[in-house]
């Protein structure tokens, strides 16, 4: 079961970022967008960061904030914080959603550590950062005009070294 979550993630994520779908992030589209990004100051946002861990990763892990509040249009960072409480070194993946989904199209990671495996040490704690900005089309949305809270949620899985996924179809 454990083999099956870990294959999902990069099916999960290739899926996802392909549809925008599961309220998963656009990725940052670049330094030149973001220089000619314009904040719309008039439109606050509230972002809420969650973490989780499956069961099978023995990690502590946790949002370093529990809030900050964002205009589209400027860049904002984040950090969480992992750390590995046993005596031998674990590899960790993470996933990440947005919710509202609807609003995963407008949230865009420059920097972020999901999807890439992580390793911890024994007893080792490190600072994960996570670099974004709400696109300012967000504010133009008719569909948006309601949404004030965006909660951006990480889950965390254990990844097995050496452990090599075949593609799906392929033997």
């Amino acid at each position: 079961m454990v083999g099956m979550s870990y294959a999902a993630v990069p099916l999960y994520r290739l899926y996802c970022q392909a549809t925008g779908l599961g309220g998963t992030t656009g990725a940052g589209r670049g330094a030149a967008r973001i220089e000619e990004m314009e904040a719309v100051k008039e439109r606050v946002v509230k972002v809420t960061f969650n973490a989780d861990v499956h069961s099978s990763l023995q990690w502590n892990f946790r949002p370093q904030q529990s809030e900050i509040y964002v205009v589209p249009g400027e860049t904002a960072l984040a950090f969480y914080k992992a750390k590995n409480p046993t005596d031998k070194p674990i590899i960790g993946i993470s996933t990440y959603n947005v919710v509202p989904f609807e609003a995963g199209q407008y949230f865009n990671k420059i920097q972020c550590f999901c999807f890439e495996e992580q390793r911890l040490n024994p007893q080792e704690e490190v600072d994960m950062p996570v670099f974004f900005y709400i696109d300012p089309e967000f504010a133009e949305d008719p569909k948006m005009a309601k949404v004030d809270l965006i909660t951006l949620s990480y889950t965390f899985f254990e990844a097995k070294e050496g452990q090599h996924l075949p593609l799906p179809g392929y033997q």
